[in-house]
């Protein structure tokens, strides 16, 4: 797997450096920082523009690269002893769940099981900044199923909808998981039916949603903070 970009290059450098197999650089950086990559020792390839460009799928790789193990997931069995996590249920934009990893890891949300048949997790790392290296994320693709095995597990489970009761007036047990949708189609309703409540975010000058990164972020440091 290849990461790029200076700001998961650097994480990955700094808290991971295990995971790292090659490094690719197609930029001169300052001896100080060039000291701190020779310091993980691993092997150091120095590659031009097109070949760099060429790693990284045209993407913006600021001259920093590197090929590291594949992304493991979280086994889910570990991760129902948990008790705060959120459910990605059908979310598939890696810009969204990059940033939903951000915002969880920051705001003290335990993991994130996302409800798929398969992630683009390259996407994933760099939009979170390296966060979705910091907290667990685990991969089903049996959605109901998961929701049958939490609720038994003894999570309250709290689905988003805009017309759910409004994240400021709910209580939350202290066992529980947060399902988002995407936002064109949200959640399915046959899932929403598992569900224990529903809870939305009372929007002003008619409305009617929020980026579901955004709508996360605001109902985590509510569910955290009530």
């Amino acid at each position: 797997m290849i990461i790029y970009g200076k700001q998961l290059f650097l994480h990955v450098l700094e808290k991971h450096p295990k995971l790292i197999n090659e490094i690719y650089l197609s930029k001169e950086c300052d001896a100080k920082l060039f000291s701190r990559i020779c310091k993980v020792g691993k092997k150091i390839i120095r590659v031009d523009n097109q070949k760099a460009q060429s790693l990284a799928h045209g993407g913006n790789h600021q001259g920093f690269l590197a090929s590291v193990n594949e992304y493991e997931f979280a086994d889910i069995n570990e991760l129902k002893k948990l008790n705060f996590v959120v459910v990605l249920y059908g979310i598939s934009d890696v810009g969204n769940i990059g940033a939903i990893a951000r915002t969880a890891y920051a705001l003290g949300c335990e993991a994130i099981i996302v409800v798929a048949k398969n992630i683009n997790m390259e996407g994933v790392l760099r939009s979170s900044s390296g966060a979705a290296y910091e907290i667990p994320i685990a991969l089903v693709d049996d959605g109901l199923s998961l929701l049958n095995e939490l609720k038994q597990c003894g999570f309250t489970l709290y689905a988003t909808a805009s017309n759910g009761k409004n994240v400021h007036e709910a209580k939350f047990k202290e066992k529980r998981a947060l399902i988002m949708g995407s936002e064109g189609e949200g959640i399915p309703q046959k899932a929403v039916a598992k569900c224990d409540e529903c809870i939305g975010i009372k929007l002003k000058e008619d409305w009617d949603s929020l980026n579901v990164s955004a709508a996360f972020a605001i109902i985590c440091d509510r569910m955290i903070n009530e």
